[in-house]
């Protein structure tokens, strides 16, 4: 089969023949139709993010297939399904606090590492081995625009951080780093779930109106200035009533005191839910006040990634079209094309705007 191979940070992928995907007990191998590269995936390979990924490797984040071989463990896949391959891969053998792994992507700790060392290659591939227990059904709609639907994997990890908030239909969210192309996934999902409100802070004023333009009254952006009391007082005016509930979803370059701001406008016994980048280079720590939390009762929560679960619920608003993908801006790329791919992402990561590599593509 033919793939994509980081040989070395810093260095261009390489595209060539590898070894076919072969499935062993608990695994089925997936044709990949389409998978999302990443607006920092060039981040990634360069080395900057300093991801635990071990060249060579084909990397790639999960992805839109067809089960190419199911083991017979598999009772209800069958050759020829269109498949979702999530990316997010835990060990089976500690169900309290299992390792997890980002198949061809990243891990956590040594438990992780060794499990990277076994599912090494993710999605940039013709073909992927992936643990039964990480594909899911998709509907034949899926099928008839793969690139759009690669998507999902932005939405779920969205998905995920509404979940573990318990974000409840009618309340209001604020969502710091709105603007990015994870935050507006968030404001997208935390909509189609039922979100009576949503507070969209950023200093992209272009991508501030776009939010508004496509969601509405429900929207509430707000343009940051820098100033930490400020913005948290024009994020609290902004919501009408109190927040709920507050998802941060910045990146690792993004400093402290903007997620503290935002995480601040919480109301007594709100939520608030960490899911960016802050920090991981760099940098002052979040510094939430102790008697702020303490008094007001407040929630904080880390949050990686999504639980198992998180997969169907996303596809189910897909299907159902309480989430629609159709105003998303979608550029495919043929694995030929895999570095072009990568730069036209890191210079498209706006909100909606995806970048999907699809390995058999002509």
């Amino acid at each position: 089969m033919r793939a994509a191979v980081l040989r070395e940070f810093g260095a261009p992928l390489t595209v060539g023949e590898v070894p076919d995907a072969e499935a062993g007990g608990g695994e089925v191998v997936v044709e990949v139709l389409a998978t999302c590269v990443a607006p920092y995936a060039a981040e990634v390979f360069s080395g900057a993010r300093r991801y635990p990924l071990v060249p060579p490797v084909v990397p790639g984040i999960g992805g839109v297939g067809r089960i190419v071989h199911a083991g017979p463990d598999a009772t209800r896949l069958r050759a020829g399904d269109l498949v979702w391959c999530d990316v997010t891969v835990r060990s089976r053998d500690d169900a309290l606090t299992p390792d997890i792994t980002l198949q061809g992507w990243s891990s956590r700790g040594e438990g992780g590492a060794r499990l990277a060392r076994y599912l090494h290659d993710g999605s940039f591939a013709e073909l992927m081995r992936v643990p039964t227990e990480n594909v899911f059904a998709l509907p034949d709609a899926a099928g008839r625009d793969p690139a759009r639907w690669a998507a999902l994997g932005t939405h779920v990890i969205a998905y995920g951080g509404l979940l573990a908030g318990a974000l409840a239909a009618g309340e209001t969210l604020l969502v710091s780093g709105a603007t990015g192309n994870l935050g507006s996934c968030a404001v997208a999902v935390a909509l189609a779930m039922g979100a009576g409100r949503v507070v969209a802070p950023g200093r992209n004023r272009a991508a501030l109106r776009l939010l508004a333009d496509r969601f509405g009254e429900r929207v509430r952006p707000v343009a940051l200035s820098g100033d930490e009391a400020a913005d948290r007082a024009a994020m609290t005016a902004a919501a009408e009533g109190p927040i709920d509930m507050v998802i941060d979803l910045l990146p690792p370059s993004a400093p402290s005191a903007v997620a503290r701001a935002a995480a601040m406008t919480v109301r007594e016994y709100g939520r608030v839910v960490l899911m960016g980048g802050v920090g991981m280079l760099g940098g002052d720590d979040l510094a939430l006040p102790y008697p702020w939390i303490m008094r007001n009762s407040v929630t904080v929560r880390g949050q990686w990634m999504y639980p198992r679960t998180a997969n169907v619920g996303i596809i189910r608003l897909l299907a159902a079209g309480t989430l629609d993908l159709a105003p998303e801006r979608v550029r495919s790329f043929g694995l030929d094309e895999v570095n072009d791919a990568i730069a036209y992402a890191a210079a498209h990561g706006g909100p909606f705007d995806r970048t999907a590599l699809m390995p058999r593509a002509a």
